[in-house]
């Protein structure tokens, strides 16, 4: 059954306001450029390649919703997430944050893979604008909730994956924050784990607070959230109500597949001919 959360009548209050954002890259100096292929550039005064990653962007969140934004690899989420969280700026438009921003945009973002897990829980908390007497007295809650037994006194080089994403996850909600994001973080760790971040994240909602995570967990969304939006190719295709969206979005990915499946048929059939002849 499901137990998602009802969303809040709309107010003149909102949490993250975007209107007309866009984000846009430029691809002349990516890793897959090489220094001698960008001097050339310059030097023939060649324009540099541009992408959007992010395109007319319009949406507003009020307090105490969560909203999942879904698409395919390379949609654009991410960066949204980013945009949100100040870590990058918009080339275009903007975008208006209220209240108090925590988020996990990736395993060990932010960690020292050298120190403790206690050491990181004191890093995390002072990245989020802790006080030492804060983060010491949140310090035992994050540890219960991480549960990593003795190994919060080891170095994170040893932890797994799912033992990050715990402490990540513990750290990044402890302080209670206005609006939480969340970057495919509940897909790891163990079953235990996933339904305790998901039950902490209904809380989080239940206190008004504003959720905005990406998630490839089409039940997650469904179940938990009250809003979704769906991206493809920079862009917002539809938002609304979950189910409605998830099941567009399966719809076009299905679709996607169907082309790529019949392109492959096609490909290896046209290369048929000229491998027999070769034999």
């Amino acid at each position: 059954m499901s137990t998602r959360l009802k969303a809040p009548p709309r107010s003149g209050e909102y949490a993250i306001q975007a209107e007309d954002l866009g984000v846009q890259y430029n691809l002349r100096f990516t890793r897959k450029t090489t220094l001698r292929q960008s001097f050339a550039s310059i030097v023939l005064r060649k324009p540099p390649e541009r992408f959007w990653a992010l395109r007319h962007v319009n949406m507003q969140l009020a307090h105490g919703e969560s909203l999942a934004v879904i698409g395919p690899n390379g949609a654009g989420k991410s960066t949204f997430l980013q945009v949100l969280a100040g870590i990058m700026r918009p080339t275009e438009g903007s975008v208006d944050v209220r209240g108090q921003v925590s988020g996990l945009l990736g395993l060990g973002v932010g960690f020292d893979v050298e120190l403790s897990g206690i050491e990181n829980i004191q890093l995390g908390g002072a990245f989020l604008g802790l006080d030492g007497s804060r983060i010491q007295e949140l310090l035992p809650s994050i540890i219960e909730f991480a549960d990593l037994g003795q190994f919060i006194d080891a170095p994170l080089k040893t932890y797994s994956q799912g033992m990050r994403a715990r402490l990540g996850f513990a750290i990044a909600t402890a302080v209670e924050p206005d609006i939480l994001l969340l970057d495919e973080v509940l897909a790891t760790g163990d079953a235990a784990f996933r339904e305790k971040s998901k039950q902490r994240v209904g809380e989080l909602v239940r206190e008004a607070k504003a959720i905005v995570l990406v998630t490839h967990d089409m039940n997650w969304v469904t179940d938990h959230c009250n809003r979704a939006m769906l991206i493809e190719k920079g862009t917002i295709i539809l938002e609304g109500e979950p189910e409605e969206v998830v099941a567009i979005h399966q719809e076009r990915s299905a679709q996607r597949r169907a082309e790529q499946q019949a392109k492959g048929v096609f490909s290896a059939a046209k290369a048929a001919p000229g491998a027999a002849a070769r034999r």
